[in-house]
């Protein structure tokens, strides 16, 4: 079968083509039509993803195909090995995809949008607001990314007021036809000031936090009393800096948040996926794509996360999807 390999660490340039083994029988084996490419396939293209095997390795960890037990399409998220044309994956890790999506939406969905209930849900925000409670805040940064996005039509599910970074104009424009409602440029802000102007002086209630570096102390300036910074990446390539006494005076905290760890939690996993699927069959949520590039275009897919230039989601087809 034809897989795209990380041939040895690096950029882009270490991703091939090749024919691979069959995947081991014992697990659920799925035709993969498209694959998700996030940020983390980016970093374990470097080496810089914990738990990884060494290369060469078949990339990826997000895909939607045809279940072959029952020749249902489902969307599923493994560790590795994703983006090939026949993956192995836990029947726990794999879930339907809605009538009316296509492969790419389906590729699109399960770590972007797990990602951003479970930050709700780790922020403390996981029904919708009552009306006389006092607004609930979040930041979210790189608001147009794969995660961001989700994050936005979720929380415009949950009656939250939401502000969120990136680079540019364009970007925050689109994602505000999603029901981003604040918007900020950090090529012209300085987002920490922007959120004080911004909320006059309160701060938010939680931050989406996945830079990295100094952005992890600037996103704990930006709360409000008894707020929460949840951290799920660092894309800036720097670890993150934390001044604890900074929590001190607002009772904040720091929470870490790893699909990787958390997907092995069933009742967790279960739990979202009960709230997520609702929504999804409602037509409440529908995963925003950028970009579709055949596999052959791999590491032009990945290059677009390197620099930052992509809007919601990429997504790589894997095997043509045979229509009647």
């Amino acid at each position: 079968m034809k897989a795209i390999v990380i041939s040895r660490l690096g950029g882009p340039e270490v991703l091939e083509i090749r024919d691979m083994p069959e995947p081991a029988s014992g697990e659920e084996l799925v035709t993969v039509h498209a694959g998700g490419l996030n940020f983390a396939d980016v970093l374990t293209a470097r080496g810089g993803y914990p738990g990884t095997p060494d290369p060469p390795l078949i990339a990826g960890r997000e895909f939607c195909g045809i279940r072959k037990s029952d020749g249902k399409r489902v969307m599923g998220y493994a560790q590795w090995a994703a983006f090939a044309e026949r993956v192995a994956a836990r029947s726990q890790l794999l879930w339907f995809v809605p009538e009316n999506w296509t492969a790419e939406e389906g590729a699109a969905f399960p770590v972007n949008y797990f990602t951003a209930y479970l930050a709700y849900w780790k922020a403390g925000f996981t029904a919708p607001a009552r009306a006389d409670k006092k607004a609930r805040r979040v930041l979210i940064h790189a608001v147009a990314g794969g995660v961001g996005t989700a994050a936005v039509q979720i929380g415009k599910l949950l009656g939250v007021e939401m502000y969120g970074t990136s680079s540019s104009e364009e970007k925050l424009a689109r994602v505000k036809a999603l029901g981003l409602q604040h918007g900020i440029n950090y090529k012209q802000l300085d987002y920490e000031e922007a959120i004080k102007d911004l909320t006059h002086g309160e701060g938010v209630d939680a931050v989406f936090e996945m830079l990295g570096g100094e952005h992890t102390n600037k996103s704990v300036r930006c709360l409000r009393d008894f707020g929460r910074v949840i951290v799920y990446g660092s894309a800036s390539g720097k670890k993150s800096e934390l001044d604890t006494r900074l929590l001190y005076a607002k009772g904040a905290s720091v929470h870490g948040l790893w699909l990787t760890y958390l997907s092995a939690k069933q009742g967790l996993m279960t739990e979202a996926w009960q709230q997520l699927s609702t929504w999804a069959t409602h037509g409440h949520l529908h995963p925003a794509i950028g970009h579709v590039l055949p596999m052959e275009r791999a590491a032009d897919a990945y290059q677009l996360l390197t620099e930052g230039r992509n809007f919601g989601k990429v997504v790589l087809q894997i095997a043509p999807v045979m229509r009647t």
